[in-house]
Parts: C-alpha cells; sequence; structure tokens
C-alpha cells in the first residue's frame, strides 16, 4: 500500500475503465468509513477515474470525529471545519456493481495534500498491523459474520418481512428468491458466500463469506452490506445492521472470525496445546482476551450495541473464551478432524456492524500481536454459561463482564496501552472523541428510543 498519492496513472486504468464501460458503468463510487462506523462516499463519472487514481477527490477531515447521527465533535487533533483530504480508490478492489446498474465501487484511502498518507486512515492502520504480523513471520486471516434484519417497508418503523421459527424452513420460503438473488450478486462481484440461513431473531437471516487477508476482510465487509441494502430494496424490504430493532429481543452481531499462520500452517491446529493450539496460537488469542473490554469500544461501542450485550443471547458479554462456548466472548473453533489446519479459528462474538471494520480487524491484530510478543497464555476455558453462576463462583473463576454501556468501553479503550500505541495519538484520540461524544448525549435515552435512532443508520 503506497505511501504517496501514485505520481502518474496506473498501467491499464484505460483498458479498465473501457472495460467498465461496456459493461454498462457510468458513475464510481469511493467509499471510506468513518469511527462511528458509518460508510461516507463520494462518486465520480467513470471517465474521471484516471484523475481521481492519480490526484484524488476531495474530502473533510470533520468525519473523523462525526458520531453516527452525524454530529460533529472535534477532538484533540482531529475534526472541526479545516483542511482536505485526498480520498484515492484502491483499483485493486474495484469492481461494477451487481445490484446497482451503472455503477461501480472502490475503497478509498486517505491522503493530505501533499501527497502523504493521512496519519489517520483507517485502511492504512489495517496495513501497518498486516505488517507487523509479517515481521513476527505471521499472516493472518479474517472474515465478518453479517446478520441483518428484513423490513417489510420502508417506515420508520420495524414490521418484519417474514415470520416463523427461528432457523426454520418457513423462513428459508420467504427469502429463497431473495437469497439466491443476494448471493449471484456477491458471486458476480468476486465473493465466495459460505452460508447463508434464516437466523433467531424476527426477520433475521445471516450470511457468511470465505476469510481473506484482513484488509481484504474489511473491504469485504463493506461490499456484502452495500450489496445487501440495494437488492433488499429490489425485492421492496429494507435491511438493518443495526445492533438492536426491538429492545428486549436478540440482536445482530458482526463477529469477526480470525486464524493465525505461520510458514509451516495454522497456529490454532496440529499443535502440542489444548485443542490443538501451538504455542504463538494460544499467546495470540490471549492477547485478544486480554485488550477486549478496550476492543469493545472499536468493535461494539455505540451506545445501541449495548442493548444487545445481555448475558444468555450468545452475544459474548463474558470476558472468557471456550472451545465452541457461544456464550465466551472469544469462541475457539478447531474444525471437525480432517478439515484443522484450514478450518480451525477463533470468533470474537462481542462485535456488530455499528463498527467500522477496518479499525476493528487491526485492532484485534494489534491485541493478538502484544500477546505473541509477551508470550501470554489463556487462563482456564468456561463451559455452560456464565450467567447461571453466582456472583461469587463467577469471581472464583475470574469471569468477568466486558463493559456494560459505551462509557465504560471507552474509559477501557483509553487506559489500553496496547491499542493507543497500535492506533497512534491521532486515531486513538479521534475514536475516544467519538465514543465519549455518543455515550453522554444518549445515557439516559430509552432503550425503545434508541433502538429508533440507530435502526436504520447501518
Amino acid at each position: 500500500m503506497s505511501e504517496r498519492i501514485p505520481g502518474s496513472e496506473r498501467a491499464g486504468l484505460t483498458d479498465t475503465v473501457a472495460r467498465l464501460r461496456a459493461e454498462g458503468v457510468e458513475m464510481v463510487e469511493m467509499s471510506f468509513v468513518d469511527n462511528a462506523g458509518i460508510v461516507r462516499v463520494k462518486s465520480v463519472p467513470l471517465d474521471r477515474l484516471p484523475a481521481a487514481a492519480r490526484f484524488g477527490v476531495g474530502a473533510s477531515p470533520c468525519f473523523e470525529t462525526f458520531t453516527f447521527d452525524d454530529v460533529m465533535v472535534p477532538g484533540r487533533y482531529l475534526g472541526g471545519p479545516d483542511g482536505d483530504l485526498r480520498l484515492v480508490p484502491d483499483l485493486d478492489r474495484l469492481v461494477r456493481l451487481a445490484a446497482l446498474p451503472g455503477w461501480a465501487w472502490a475503497p478509498a484511502d486517505k491522503f493530505g495534500q501533499d501527497g502523504q498518507r493521512f496519519v489517520a486512515c483507517q485502511r492504512a492502520f489495517v496495513a501497518r498491523q498486516v505488517q507487523a504480523a509479517a515481521d513476527a513471520g505471521l499472516t493472518t486471516l479474517a472474515a465478518f459474520e453479517h446478520e441483518w434484519a428484513l423490513a417489510a417497508s420502508d417506515t420508520d418503523e420495524f414490521v418484519p418481512a417474514f415470520t416463523g421459527p427461528a432457523y426454520g424452513q418457513v423462513r428459508l420460503e420467504s427469502t429463497a428468491d431473495y437469497a439466491l438473488e443476494l448471493v449471484a450478486a456477491l458471486r458476480e462481484q468476486g465473493l465466495d458466500v459460505q452460508q447463508f440461513h434464516p437466523e433467531y431473531a424476527v426477520g433475521q437471516v445471516e450470511l457468511s463469506v470465505a476469510a481473506k487477508d484482513p484488509l481484504g476482510a474489511a473491504d469485504d465487509a463493506i461490499l456484502v452490506r452495500h450489496t445487501v441494502r440495494a437488492v433488499s430494496r429490489r425485492h421492496g424490504w429494507r435491511a438493518s445492521f443495526a445492533p438492536c430493532l426491538v429492545p428486549g429481543g436478540a440482536g445482530s452481531g458482526g463477529h469477526l472470525h480470525l486464524s493465525v499462520h505461520d510458514a509451516d500452517g495454522n497456529l490454532l491446529a496440529d499443535g502440542p496445546g489444548r485443542y490443538g493450539m501451538q504455542p504463538a496460537g494460544e499467546a495470540f488469542l490471549a492477547g485478544v482476551l486480554r485488550e477486549l473490554p478496550a476492543l469493545q469500544a472499536i468493535g461494539g461501542g455505540n451506545p445501541a450495541s449495548f442493548l444487545r450485550l445481555e448475558p444468555s443471547r450468545w452475544a459474548g458479554v463474558w470476558q472468557v473464551w471456550g472451545r465452541e462456548t457461544r456464550e465466551a466472548a472469544i469462541r475457539l473453533i478447531t474444525g471437525t478432524i480432517g478439515t484443522r489446519q484450514w478450518a480451525a479459528n477463533a470468533e470474537v462474538k462481542c462485535f456488530d456492524a455499528t463498527a467500522n471494520p477496518y479499525l476493528t480487524v487491526g485492532a484485534v491484530l494489534a491485541a493478538g500481536l502484544a500477546g505473541v510478543r509477551e508470550e501470554l497464555r489463556l487462563p482456564t476455558e468456561i463451559t455452560g454459561d456464565p450467567a447461571s453462576l453466582s456472583d461469587d463462583e463467577r469471581a472464583a473463576a475470574e469471569i468477568r463482564r466486558l463493559p456494560t454501556n459505551a462509557a465504560e468501553a471507552a474509559d477501557a479503550l483509553e487506559t489500553s496501552v496496547v491499542l493507543s500505541d497500535a492506533l497512534g495519538k491521532e486515531l486513538h484520540d479521534a475514536m475516544l472523541t467519538v465514543r465519549r461524544a455518543e455515550a453522554q448525549r444518549f445515557a439516559d435515552t430509552d432503550p425503545g428510543e434508541l433502538a429508533a435512532v440507530t435502526r436504520w443508520r447501518w
């Protein structure tokens, strides 16, 4: 990933423009994700793409401290009305949008007007963590799970698009044509869809895609959600990735799956440790486990996130790990015999789609790499539901609850040396500015009102 805006047009870009025009593309969308998890966009006509790739497209840096509802709260280093950035499309991810005829999409990197990489570029943050892993002789693969709810109309109220038993065939019959179109669109855009099924909550479905390098996984998350919303509209439905549609019920997560590898293979398989973990693989997970309270602020720290984060809902509210334990924040998945080398991974369950996926995957990498450097070890695993234990029993077993509100999560992020060092002072402060502003403004908001305010933002 370049640290300067390219000085000349990319070889072959003329052919790319010609190909896209032959495919009916007229406009190119460039997206970036702010620290509140909102995807922002600029677009250019297709014939302006070479200029955008060479010089970028202007965008205000004010979005670095926008809250999810578009309130600007300047931080110590970023935000406010001054300055300008250049959004440069990543042409390696440029793709025609199958569900939006006439449009193509590319994620954007952020540069300053001097041509230097913007200090708080979230995609560059991921790239730095990938390089740090490579310097340690490690590579990682990642993928986000996607859960969303489908509403029957464009009203602000949530009216489920379908009903029926959780995971039930009745629900699949209601979404069969929709699923066919969605999966076809995603595959046409180069994504490898692994599963689609109706989920637990009312009107909820889930889709997963194959793991990629961490930057590619975050890009995929944006493209999947974009495609889901477009296909849903074509079917007369409205899709929401918000963590809570109806308070008191199950919500939608954005779980992150991650595996760690060295030159010899998967460090979560075929080793001498518990369930086949190798020492570096266990250390990586131990580092993530240690930083989970701070990671919560990044991966699911919106005030509405905590409407979902309730015990006994498989939301991962406990700072613990366990093999195939769905109440643990970190669920170790070993795979079945014969699949473990490629299937073994860890699922971080406490995250949701209000997060910037670039920050989420980059911060988890940073936490895991700190664990490897310090040769950490995992504590005793849990089984069952910690909510069934008494307070004394949980204390004796060192089972701790993750933050229960946005302010607690922000406090944990502020004191995390690992994440503040990895993010850098500007990005760390911008993230804290956003989370604290959201926490303060919605601290006393009724759960039903909070769900309504956030329902259609993601």
